[in-house]
């Protein structure tokens, strides 16, 4: 059995709330487990959380979901840069699957909602890379 660490951004609550619980449908659909969930602020918050958990020995992925819509500004494009960026640069160190669930940038609050599949998505692509590389 899998055994993956979850993080959940609490950013846009209302779409990463759902994104949680497709996460969790997902993982009882692959007989995988969530060890640990842990919530952080915001998807660029994520990294540190996800590389707490790729740390541990009981932990074979992690998964990270969030969900990053636009604003006024180009801030929406540089926060999922950099939290792609750091998230590959936790996998590639740890050496664990880290995958990105993370919805956007550049969409709207409601296009947002219409993908809450990105947290089953970042599941299936966990257990399928431990899989992969075992």
């Amino acid at each position: 059995m899998v055994s993956l660490g979850l993080v959940v951004a609490r950013f846009n609550s209302s779409v990463t709330e759902q994104m949680e619980e497709a996460a969790h449908e997902a993982a009882a659909e692959r007989d995988a487990e969530v060890a640990e969930t842990v919530h952080v602020p915001g998807a660029y918050d994520s990294p540190l959380a996800a590389d707490r958990l790729a740390r541990r020995d009981d932990i074979d992925a992690v998964a990270v979901v969030g969900a990053i819509v636009t604003g006024d500004t180009d801030h929406d494009r540089v926060i999922a840069d950099a939290t792609a960026k750091s998230l590959t640069e936790v996998s590639l160190d740890r050496d664990k699957p880290v995958t990105f669930g993370v919805s956007g940038p550049g969409m709207s609050g409601a296009e947002a909602r219409e993908r809450v599949s990105k947290g089953a998505e970042a599941v299936y692509a966990a257990t399928e890379l431990v899989e992969a590389l075992a």
